[in-house]
């Protein structure tokens, strides 16, 4: 039985490429697996829980942890709200041999490669593909929740994060949610020493 800690897996991607929900099918199927619950400053949204959605921190919160280095990355999102991985449940799930994911734009998986090297940290980083540029237009414009303005702005940060495809350690082709899992899990699995 080995002691040495996990993998952390960092999982990123496009915007739309679908993270969110093949993490959701992940865990449906896989409800031991721990996911990052994210800090941040902004006001919750109705129906949103402290410690399940986010962690609901004020901004004096968040720089004293800020400054006392008990993030493992941040972000400032839309010039307004700090958003930011805290480090202590990252380190106690992966000293508990949990299975634990960062879901986290590209932005954050490179502030995260930076400390992770700093903190000793081991990582794995899986980005998410999806099957065409065309297809990834489709699933963002099928979503219906943002105005043709955000959209073109979407699709233009998309194309930058397909760009970094080749930093990541693995990559999955999201061509379905339940395939696009099932290959994550499989990485995991591996990685945790799982029987798959």
């Amino acid at each position: 039985m080995t002691t040495t800690p996990r993998r952390l897996i960092v999982l990123t991607g496009p915007t739309a490429v679908g993270k969110g929900t093949v993490e959701a099918k992940l865990r449906e199927h896989h409800p031991e697996i721990w996911v990052s619950v994210s800090a941040t400053t902004r006001a919750p949204r109705p129906g949103e829980i402290n410690g399940v959605n986010y962690w609901f921190l004020t901004e004096q919160e968040f720089q004293a942890k800020e400054a006392a280095g008990e993030f493992l990355e941040t972000a400032v999102v839309h010039g307004m709200a700090h958003y930011g991985t805290l480090l202590q449940p990252v380190l106690d799930h992966l000293a508990s041999n949990t299975p634990t994911i960062l879901e986290i734009d590209l932005q954050g998986a490179r502030r995260v490669k930076q400390r992770a090297s700093e903190l000793g940290l081991d990582v794995l980083y899986v980005f998410l593909a999806p099957p065409s540029f065309e297809e990834l237009k489709r699933r963002l414009i099928g979503r219906g929740t943002e105005t043709p303005e955000q959209q073109a702005r979407r699709l233009e940060t998309a194309k930058i994060e397909l760009a970094a495809e080749s930093e990541f350690d693995v990559t999955i082709t999201n061509t379905t949610v339940d395939q696009a899992a099932q290959e994550l899990w499989t990485l995991i699995a591996r990685e945790y020493q799982i029987n798959a």
